[in-house]
């Protein structure tokens, strides 16, 4: 009999993060971006997982992350332009 594995966790919070912030990231000086979610837990993460949503102004808006049960990121959302 298989059973099924919970769907793991779902974290929303909001981003303002300016191109030129965002620079020192994608140099290389700061690897991880720290967040606090809209239910006040604090999740660091790669900030490569950003890169998709940079815009020439920056990264801006509402975000969600859903991980497994090993807290492993499975993807990352942004719901919303800001």
């Amino acid at each position: 009999m298989m059973t099924e594995q919970p769907a793991g966790q779902v974290v929303r919070f909001r981003l303002a993060i300016s191109a030129e912030k965002y620079l020192a990231y994608y140099q290389g000086h700061a690897k991880n971006i720290l967040v606090r979610a809209e239910d006040g837990r604090k999740i660091r993460f790669p900030a490569h997982n950003l890169r998709p949503f940079l815009l020439h102004d920056g990264i801006y808006g509402l975000f969600q992350m859903r991980f497994d049960h090993n807290n492993k990121m499975i993807e990352l959302n942004r719901l919303d332009g800001g």
